[in-house]
């Protein structure tokens, strides 16, 4: 930002981000049913009727045929749009495929967190494929996995963990009788006769019909709802393989005769494989419930973050104080929050001096000193003194909730890397299918005697090793992990793209104030000329920036009630974006501005030019203030550069980063702050419709730009650049716009950033190699390769076990990314 560019315009805008300071009203978005903010920056008109959606892509839906969305919204209820928009109607249609939408992936729940885990009502997702979205719990028909809800709840969810823990015990109870039966002729060399040799078998089916018809039952729906909804997933692979040994067994038992005599043994009997069926599928629960476990601990960032919120506050109204549920505070409301407690809200003090520790969400260990006027963040812990705050923002709209929104989406949403998996799985399972095939017949037809044993054997092998789990997994588990990390440390991505893509930016384009500099200048110095005194000139400059919240007006205003100067009262107000303001005081015309805004006024300037020059090298702002027509003299103000800019700047430019620092202030000025800091190359007096033009000519020079900025004029360059960096101490609509957000406005965040994206892009790759490779090699082994020259074969139950733990394994690595140094 710079001078004057807030034009009034700033966060209390109706028409870009969230209006603060008013009670939050809700409406229904008419794509996908979500409730939303009435102030939502995502909007559209349609006959003279203003829309509010959750996101862009349902904003463009509705764009794209309004009609068809208006409709729904007349013919039904809220609750049955809701319900329509994703997978039908709760209850009857639910278990349905759920139904597919790839936009409205982070819009904020208005229902509480903690129950979103619980409420079949809430919107569940995959985590292997965020694209199907649901009502209610079920499994993707794409992988046959269960699904998630979206927003994790405080406390983990174990019903499913522990309901695929107590199969598997069951399935082991169960499998290892009938595996010891199995084995037992073969390691003591009995060959029992033909009647103990079926009562054997008929023991082996007792114990291992349960499992594979009712503890694989699951698994077999899994499978099914793949091959139905034309996505062959792992399942398919797991029940094809588990039924056809199974029902082989069964044959072979009843009508031994049935089979080449080359196959029967001298009693007459054919071997079976019940136990090899039994104990896959143990095998595979038991790989089920190892990996429920470890992506549980994938949400423990979100999880850790919503645990942070308090769950009451205590108001004062009418001067009583009551302790009351937190969802009962309204905006407005009055609290006290006493030394050691946790803020309950976001707010502003308006009594008392405290120092805040805000760590828990800014990864800053130093804490914070607060008085009256701060802004304080909810869930950060009070420390030494007693705050009374007013709220300012409550629900969805807090800043901890907003961050948990944006973690939550950023998890659920897909790197570019895993379109070569997405391309890969897509063939996978059809082709794992026809070598299974060419392996029974190969056997079949060349292998020794018993050839249709080893073939049966095999095929199975080949269909249970080559299960894609751990291909799925590879890119999302990663994604996942690293979003929780990033948020522990104040940087929050919003997407997968953006985590995978960071590292490879070259270019840093950096807005000065609010960026490199704190964004809370103090009034530096009054010149005044023509006859007006300081005094003048810093009363009229306060009375047209009374109304602002922009840092500059802020400083105006504060610096003459430091002076004990009380703003005029300034009528016809008008805002100059990019300029100044002007207005109307005891009837003649006052402006406050930049030498642009002077220009179009045709007010001279020249006869201070040698003492506005000075002040610019010092770094000072400069606004020239003119009334009736006349220059009445200048305002100055500086505003200190951030204390970690510099260092983190250096970082940057060792890993050969170009850092460009892009202002609409004057030269003299951005020269000044630039000196101060590794600044490659300095635009100045740039308009805030030309910001994006500036990152647009970069990227022509084949460059791959990253923007950080705080301000409304920042956004359309936060959406321009290759990756969009806005200050968590800035504008909604900037962070609305950008990518990434740094929660502390710490430019120290950018460098922890790229060594985070740096590391994540790395466990991917190690993740999808470990895949390829593992399937790569298992799979010509289950096929008995090297039986030709070892005599090797992989027994099923062997396979069944690689298959459990390559996810384990996948899912292991990539939760190393909760220990990277940043």
């Amino acid at each position: 930002m710079n001078t004057h560019e807030h034009s009034h315009s700033g966060k209390g805008s109706c028409c870009g981000g969230k209006v603060k300071h008013a009670v939050e009203t809700t409406v229904t978005d008419p794509v996908c049913g979500m409730q939303v903010s009435c102030n939502s920056p995502h909007a559209a008109l349609h006959q003279g009727q203003r829309y509010v959606f959750c996101c862009d892509g349902c904003r463009q839906k509705f764009v794209s045929n309004p009609d068809q969305f208006i409709a729904h919204k007349q013919d039904a209820s809220n609750n049955e749009l809701h319900h329509e928009a994703h997978g039908g109607s709760h209850g009857e249609h639910h278990h349905k495929q759920p139904a597919k939408s790839e936009s409205c992936c982070h819009s904020t729940p208005t229902r509480e967190h903690k129950a979103a885990a619980a409420d079949k009502n809430a919107i569940y997702t995959c985590p292997m494929h965020p694209e199907v979205r649901q009502v209610g719990p079920g499994t993707c028909p794409k992988c046959g996995m269960a699904l998630e809800p979206e927003m994790p709840s405080t406390e983990e969810n174990t019903d499913e963990l522990h309901a695929v823990r107590n199969k598997f015990w069951v399935a082991t109870v169960l499998s290892v009788p009938a595996i010891a039966i199995a084995m037992f002729p073969h390691l003591f060399n009995v060959h029992p006769a033909q009647t103990t040799a079926l009562v054997l078998r008929g023991l082996e089916f007792v114990l291992s019909a349960p499992v594979v018809l009712w503890l694989g039952v699951d698994y077999y729906r899994r499978g099914w709802l793949g091959v139905t909804s034309k996505s062959p997933n792992m399942y398919t692979l797991i029940g094809l393989g588990v039924l056809v040994a199974f029902v082989y067994s069964i044959v072979a038992t009843v009508i031994p005769n049935s089979f080449p005599s080359e196959m029967r043994d001298e009693h007459g009997m054919v071997g079976v494989y019940f136990e090899v069926a039994s104990s896959l599928l143990a095998l595979v629960l038991l790989g089920e419930w190892l990996e429920l476990r470890a992506r549980g601990r994938t949400s423990a960032a979100i999880r850790e973050l919503l645990g942070l919120a308090p769950k009451s506050a205590r108001r004062i109204r009418d001067g009583v104080e009551e302790d009351i549920p937190l969802d009962q505070v309204q905006v407005g409301d009055r609290l006290r929050v006493r030394p050691g407690e946790k803020m309950p809200v976001d707010g502003r003090v308006v009594e008392g001096h405290s120092s805040v520790d805000e760590s828990m969400l800014t990864g800053e260990p130093i804490p914070v000193e607060k008085s009256a006027g701060d802004r304080v963040i909810g869930a950060t812990i009070n420390q030494t003194g007693a705050l009374i705050i007013e709220t300012l923002s409550i629900g969805a709209d807090s800043l901890l909730s907003q961050i948990v929104s944006m973690v939550a989406q950023a998890q659920r949403s897909r790197a570019p890397l895993q379109r070569l998996a997405d391309q890969v799985a897509a063939w996978f399972v059809p082709a794992v299918i026809v070598i299974s095939i060419f392996t029974f017949v190969a056997w079949w037809f060349i292998g020794p005697p018993p050839a249709l044993s080893y073939a049966l054997v095999n095929a199975v092998a080949v269909l249970i090793i080559a299960c894609p789990c751990a291909l799925g997994l590879a890119t999302p588990i990663s994604i996942m992990v690293a979003s929780g990390r990033g948020a522990q440390m104040g940087v929050l991505f919003r997407n997968a793209e953006a985590i995978e893509n960071l590292r490879n930016i070259d270019t840093l384009v950096c807005d000065k104030t609010g960026t490199l500099t704190l964004g809370h200048p103090t009034l530096h110095s009054v010149i005044a000329v023509n006859g007006f005194s300081e005094s003048d000139v810093l009363s009229i400059a306060a009375g047209l920036d009374l109304a602002s919240e922009h840092p500059l007006a802020r400083a105006v205003v504060e610096g003459a009630k430091s002076r004990s100067l009380s703003p005029v009262n300034v009528s016809d107000f008008k805002s100059v974006t990019g300029q100044g303001v002007r207005g109307t005081y005891e009837a003649k015309p006052v402006a406050l501005g930049n030498k642009v805004l002077l220009n179009q006024l045709q007010v001279a300037i020249d006869s201070i030019a040698t003492q506005v020059d000075e002040l610019s090298r010092q770094g000072c702002t400069v606004l020239y203030l003119s009334v009736d027509g006349k220059l009445a003299g200048v305002v100055a103000t500086s505003d200190p550069i951030k204390e970690n800019a510099r260092d983190a700047l250096l970082k940057l430019k060792e890993e050969g980063v170009r850092i460009v620092m892009l202002t609409g202030d004057n030269q003299a000025t951005a020269k000044a702050v630039a000196s101060k800091l590794p600044i490659d190359e300095v635009i100045a007096e740039v308009q805030p419709k030309d910001k994006a033009d500036v990152i647009a000519r970069l990227q022509a020079q084949g460059r791959k730009v990253a923007m950080a900025g705080d301000g409304i004029n920042d956004a359309p360059a936060l959406a321009k650049a290759n990756i969009g960096i806005a200050m968590g101490t800035g504008t909604d609509v900037a962070m609305e716009s950008a990518q990434v957000t740094l929660v502390k406005g710490d430019l120290q965040g950018i460098v922890r950033a790229r060594q985070l994206s740096r590391a994540t892009v790395k466990n991917i790759r190690q993740n999808l190699w470990f895949a390829f490779g593992y399937n790569s090699l298992g799979i010509p082994l289950a096929a008995g390769i090297l039986y030709p020259i070892t005599g090797w074969l992989l027994s099923p139950m062997i396979a069944g076990l690689a298959m459990s733990f390559s996810s384990v394994s996948v899912i292991s690595n990539a939760l190393r990314l909760r220990r990277v140094e940043m």
